[in-house]
């Protein structure tokens, strides 16, 4: 596979039906409108924060009602679902004792998170983001996460 067509795969991984670039701030407002309509439906207040597949804040949005210290969490669950290419409520068993990767979140000086609220945006088997949320319970966060993810990768190619 020449250097052309991993080019294009990527392009097309990241583009939705219609041509739009998913990370283009317009469309990850709409997915971010669409978290903010399921957090209020819940009754609670979060921050949002997608990311490229490098980990990179794209965009990152803090409601008023949104607890401090989501601001700080919101992105570290993007980061944590990408290094470990996988929902960060999958990663919490690996990390307690006796599992294959205890005390791994000590080892990276808290900034792994291990529980629900970060997922990757995967896309033909390629990880191409995350997404973090921070502010409800954990079952909250997740929600409004999964929202968001629905969201972006409606109607990738």
């Amino acid at each position: 596979m020449t250097i052309e067509n991993i080019l294009t795969e990527i392009q097309q991984a990241i583009t939705n039906q219609s041509g739009q670039a998913i990370f283009s701030r317009s469309f990850i407002q709409s997915a971010f409108d669409a978290g903010e309509a399921r957090a209020n439906e819940l009754g609670v207040g979060v921050t949002m924060c997608v990311t490229d597949a490098n980990a990179n804040p794209i965009m990152l949005y803090h409601m008023p009602n949104a607890n401090l210290v989501s601001l700080e969490l919101a992105p570290k669950k993007a980061w944590s679902a990408i290094a470990m290419k996988m929902p960060t409520k999958e990663i919490s068993e690996q990390v307690q004792p006796g599992a294959p990767l205890y005390d791994m979140s000590t080892m990276l000086t808290g900034k792994l998170v291990t529980f629900a609220g970060g997922i990757p945006l995967t896309t033909h088997d390629t990880i191409i983001g995350g997404v973090g949320v921070s502010g409800g319970s954990v079952e909250e966060d997740q929600s409004i996460c999964q929202t968001i993810v629905t969201k972006i990768l409606e109607g990738v190619q």
